[in-house]
């Protein structure tokens, strides 16, 4: 187990050294001083909403399978 985790961290490094993106880096580094903003900051209040609804249906067991959702928006896909 510490061998793989001493192998990712070498192949980060290794991609990090090699890296140019200045937005990427700066990403990282925000992730590093844990001011990464979630995402759920960014949405507007509607699509919140929308996922808290989601989720409820889905702890409530209110799911549909693949396999019916395909078949019914099949012509669309």
């Amino acid at each position: 187990m510490e061998g793989q985790i001493a192998d990712k961290k070498l192949e980060l490094i290794q991609w990090l050294s090699t890296l140019e993106d200045d937005i990427t880096l700066n990403k990282l580094i925000e992730l590093k001083n844990g001011e990464t903003a979630l995402q759920w900051d960014l949405i507007a209040d509607v699509e919140k909403e929308s996922i808290k609804k989601g989720i409820a249906d889905a702890n409530q067991g209110k799911l549909t399978n693949h396999s019916t959702v395909r078949k019914l928006y099949e012509k669309w896909l």
